[in-house]
Parts: structure tokens; sequence; C-alpha cells
């Protein structure tokens, strides 16, 4: 690259980092307890599944009708809006809200056991970790919040891959890994940015990646059941919501589901008139039966009224890397190894990103154009930056 190139490619990187530098730092640090959510409710004694039998509730149980009559009865005066499955446990969570279109805020989660039968109230409050997801996910926010976060997740991955072009010709003439020890202060801080910055380097881009589509979930969701979802349900196009007295048997319509998808696994429901159905079926989310592709979710839409098998049909890519996208952001998917690598990383990100700031903080007159000088010359005749 001639100098021109590399200048412009050093703004680039400076800017991408410096810009999202303290979002990012947030995002790590609120990232690192969230890695081992299961692991801090269980210490706490909130795990909803200890104790349950270890049939998925997925599979058997109780009628899924008598589980929402236990669910409703203990929220009166609220209509059903997603019935999930444990696929580890018998626990069965039901969310319920004042109406079918319920903000967030005003949705209850309850808990039940499907072998059983028995209501076992609402989930568990961990109000700290309630408060690290929020501020993870949108600053409290909401949407606003989430689509600055999504921005500034982009610009991190620009900033890695700007950080690479870079790094390929100022260490041409070194070997990987090289801490010039013996110079000043700055120069050994800058090795090790760019050594623990190139070693965590393919988990930053997958985690910041993941992390600015999980940013961009609401109207990915709402792209899907304004395309896909009114295209699967055009006979029912200018027909008003069913009311919710007129919901028919959730047992029938998975049967009709599962007729149509055999050999997988339902996930959750979505119940008429929210942002995962139509206002008139039931969407059941089926996960598929291998650990590569059980977080790959197919949808079956059934008339709430009937029970009557409407379509079913893949999601959208996008809608699939979203997905995907969840449980690989956090690590959620490989157990405690896994989960402990992924806090490794983080704490080398963390680094990645004070020493950066470091560098910045403490730079000197005339850095750009000597930092310029040491990428044209390939680490011949390496200057104090």
């Amino acid at each position: 690259m001639n100098r021109r190139a590399i200048k412009t490619w050093y703004l680039v990187h400076k800017w991408s980092s410096l810009i999202p530098t303290a979002f990012l730092l947030m995002l790590c640090v609120t990232g690192l307890p969230l890695i081992f959510h299961d692991e801090i409710d269980t210490a706490m004694g909130l795990d909803a599944e200890a104790g349950m039998s270890a049939t998925p509730s997925a599979e058997s149980g109780l009628p899924l009708d008598t589980m929402l009559e236990k669910a409703l009865a203990d929220r009166p005066g609220e209509v059903p809006l997603f019935m999930a499955f444990s696929q580890d446990s018998s626990l069965l969570t039901v969310t319920t809200g004042p109406a079918p279109d319920a903000d967030g805020s005003e949705m209850s989660l309850l808990f039940l056991d499907r072998a059983t039968g028995e209501a076992l109230g609402p989930a568990p409050v961990n109000g700290f970790m309630d408060f690290v997801l929020q501020l993870h996910t949108d600053m409290f926010l909401g949407l606003p919040g989430m689509l600055l976060l999504g921005v500034m997740g982009i610009s991190f991955l620009v900033a890695l891959i700007s950080g690479v072009v870079l790094y390929a010709p100022f260490m041409r003439r070194l070997k990987f890994g090289t801490v010039r020890t013996g110079r000043n202060p700055r120069v050994r801080r800058l090795d090790q940015h760019n050594m623990i910055g190139v070693v965590a380097l393919a988990w930053m881009f997958v985690v910041g990646a993941t992390g600015a589509i999980n940013a961009f979930a609401d109207p990915l969701t709402d792209n899907w059941r304004e395309g896909e979802v009114a295209a699967m349900t055009a006979a029912y196009a200018g027909e008003a919501p069913l009311p919710p007295e007129q919901y028919g048997s959730i047992d029938v319509a998975m049967a009709s589901a599962q007729d149509a998808l055999p050999g997988r696994s339902p996930q959750f429901i979505g119940f008429p008139g929210g942002a995962w159905s139509s206002g008139h079926h039931y969407a059941i989310f089926f996960q598929g039966d291998r650990p590569l592709t059980q977080n790959l979710l197919t949808p079956a839409l059934v008339d709430a009224r009937t029970g009557e098998l409407t379509d079913a049909r893949t999601m959208p890519a996008v809608n699939q890397a979203l997905m995907l996208s969840k449980p690989l952001h956090f690590g959620d998917y490989g157990g405690l190894p896994l989960k402990i690598v992924w806090a490794l990383l983080t704490l080398a990100t963390i680094w990645v990103l004070w020493t950066g700031i470091l560098l910045w903080l403490r730079r000197r007159a005339g850095a750009l154009d000597r930092r310029v000088d040491e990428i044209v010359r390939g680490g011949r005749r390496m200057q104090p930056a």
C-alpha cells in the first residue's frame, strides 16, 4: 500500500475504534456476568428447573390447554402471549399481558411444571441480572438504545477489519506475537495491543457481528411479520383480529403443526396479535433435531379458531441468523468450559480497548506521520509512535 492508502486506513481504524469505545467497554463489563447468568441464578437459589423431571416439557406432560388454564387462573383478566418449552426439564413458561399486543413492560412470566401441573408462580426475580441485561441490551432507552448499540457494533467490526489491514504490513518484519520489551512503554503497549487484538480477532468479530444482529432484532422481526407472515396469511387479510375468547385448543393446533413438521421439537408458541404471529394464528416455532440445527427455527401458522394448519415454512436467512446469534453471542451452547473461554476473551477485549485508549491519550505531535512511516517501512526501522 502507498502512504495515502495507509493513512486513510489508519484514520478509519482510529475513529471507528475511538467512537464506540465507551459503549464497547460497557458491553464487555455487563457481558461478563451475563455469560454466567445460569450459574449465578443457581448460586442465588433462583434456578426454576431445580428438582424438576428431566423429561422435556416439549415432549410430554399434561395437556397444554390445562396448563394454560392454570396460568390464566394466576393472572385473571389477562390474555396469553407466549408459551415456551424447556428442552431439558418439565418446566413450561407462559407469558401473559393485558392485551395481545402488550408492551414488554406489561408482560408477566409464569412458571409451571408440566409433569405435575403445578403452577410455580411468577418467574424468580434477580434484580441485579435484570438491570445488567437491560443495560447491555438497550441502556434503558428501548429501541433507540438498541439501534445505537447496533451502530456501535458495526463500527467495531470496521475497526477490526481496518486493524487487520494495517497489522499485516506493519508486522511484516517481526515474528508473530512479538512484544519489543526493550523499547519505550508506548511501543510495548502498542505491541501488546496488536498481539492480543490479533489473537482474539476471530472471537471479537463473531461476538461483534452477533451483537449487532441482536441489536436489530425488533426491526428484523417486524420485517418478517410484515413480509413472510403476511404472505402466509394472505387469506385472512382485512379480517379483524381474533378475540382471545375465541381461541381454540392449543393441543389440537400443536397436533396439526407436528403432523406438518414431524421429528422436530416445539420451542415456543406465539399467540394471535403478538409480534411473532398474526391476528388469527398460533405461531408454533419448531427447532431442529441436531446440535447444529437446534437454533434454526421453523414456524407453523395454525388457525387459532379451528386448529387447522395454514402454512409452515423456514424463516428468511436474516431471521435465522438472528436466532443463531443469541446463543453464540454469549457462548451459551457449550456448557461451562465454553463460557470460561468466552469470559477470558471478553477480558482480552477489555484490555485491547483500554490500551487503545491509552495509546490515543498519550499520543505525541506528528504521531500519525510516524505511524505511517513505520507501516511503510514494514518494521525495518521502528520509531517511537
